[in-house]
């Protein structure tokens, strides 16, 4: 009993010790993956018009707000209004579906036993704070169903499980600098 009591306390003293060397940095970490100089206090994130040829009218709103919301919560930025030290401006210029797998069926037709929904974004960036960290890339991010579903019944969990990936691949790029 006392030995697990002794490994318990040298843990969190363990644990106390790294956050304070953490915290005492020149730039500024967070257990998202952040890499953000002290500096870097706020974020703006322009409306990401859907430029696709195929629309799915909610994805420019949803796109946006997911964006906002990550470099908030996981970075610690306040949000700006019209300029701020980070800055993220695009638009969703892909949305389309594509059969995957193709195989041939009994009658000998071929059949698309999968299909993917593929969601890409031209995003520009802007660290107004470190230009050199200023770059403009288009992410992609894909969500594959079975063919006996129709995109309509995998949609609303298709864009979700899209905008969380490209949401990770962007944060990750513009700040965790990986």
């Amino acid at each position: 009993m006392i030995k697990s009591t002794i490994r318990i306390g040298s843990g969190l003293a363990l644990l106390l010790v790294l956050s304070l060397l953490l915290n005492s940095c020149k730039i500024g970490y967070s257990f998202s993956g952040a890499s953000i100089s002290p500096a870097v206090k706020s974020v703006f994130v322009d409306f990401f018009v859907n430029r696709a040829r195929v629309v799915n009218p909610t994805l420019s709103q949803t796109f946006t707000e997911a964006m906002k919301d990550k470099f908030i919560n996981e970075a610690g930025l306040s949000m700006a209004r019209d300029q701020g030290d980070l800055e993220f401006s695009g638009e969703i210029n892909g949305y389309d579906v594509r059969p995957l797998s193709i195989q041939q069926g009994t009658q000998g037709q071929d059949f698309a036993s999968m299909n993917r929904l593929t969601v890409t974004v031209k995003v520009v960036f802007t660290n107004n704070k470190d230009h050199t960290q200023d770059f403009n890339t288009s992410f992609s991010a894909y969500y594959d169903w079975e063919s006996t579903r129709s995109l309509n019944s995998v949609e609303s969990t298709a864009v979700e499980v899209i905008v969380a990936q490209l949401m990770d691949d962007i944060f990750n790029k513009s700040v965790a600098n990986w």
